[in-house]
């Protein structure tokens, strides 16, 4: 049985789920061999032994308060060549796209995409077998409207949300360094005092990691 092929035009609205991505507009473009998503704040990471990364969104244009944060398992890292022909690696993760009431799974390379118009770039890979695209026509799906859109994500307005940093020093009672702790946490943060002489540093340009006591990784600080 052939499978019902959702009509798109070549501006529509998604989703992504389980990237806690209630909607975001995307640019169609079957011209395009891969779909890629705005992050920022791209970090690699560990998660139970296998290879993740967290970055942060911000899904509407022209609003930068906005901000989702989000982690997937990581696929793949590829060289790619954007339109304006530069080449750069980005990762790629596999996530669960909403769109015309069907899901499916594929494949996003993450990169800034502030100076892009859309937010979103959905490729030919990610709708093959499964979308027809009419280029002259926009939102055959339907879009939301401002007030849809304040209420879809009035949870995620970028709070006043302190940071994880560790400060990486010798002797935790010497007095620059409970002034140093002191003021991050009068400031909201999370502050961890880790000791240099039990810690070293895996400096990388890909994936820096900072291990500590007898091998432990420590990849969830925002700053050290």
């Amino acid at each position: 049985m052939l499978q019902e092929k959702v009509i798109v035009g070549s501006e529509e609205w998604c989703s992504f789920p389980l990237l806690g991505i209630p909607t975001i507009k995307a640019r169609v473009d079957s011209g395009a061999k891969t779909s890629a998503l705005h992050a920022i704040n791209i970090a690699p990471f560990i998660k139970n032994e296998e290879n993740w990364v967290k970055f942060d969104i911000n899904p509407i244009q022209n609003n930068n308060k906005t901000v989702i944060h989000c982690e997937s398992k990581l696929v793949d890292k590829r060289i790619v060549k954007s339109s304006s022909g530069f080449r750069e690696q980005r990762y790629v993760i596999g996530a669960e796209l909403e769109i015309g009431g069907k899901t499916w799974i594929i494949e996003i390379t993450l990169t800034n995409r502030d100076s892009m118009g859309f937010r979103m770039l959905l490729g030919r890979e990610a709708m093959s077998g499964r979308v027809l695209v009419d280029p002259e026509a926009k939102y055959l799906l339907g879009q939301p409207t401002t007030e849809n859109l304040k209420e879809l994500y009035k949870t995620t307005e970028k709070a006043a949300k302190g940071l994880r940093i560790g400060l990486l020093a010798s002797n935790r009672e010497l007095y620059s360094n409970k002034r140093i702790m002191e003021a991050g946490e009068m400031r909201g943060h999370e502050m961890t005092f880790l000791n240099i002489k039990e810690c070293y540093m895996k400096l990388d340009a890909t994936k820096p990691e900072i291990h500590y006591r007898g091998g432990r990784i420590l990849n969830d600080f925002d700053a050290i």
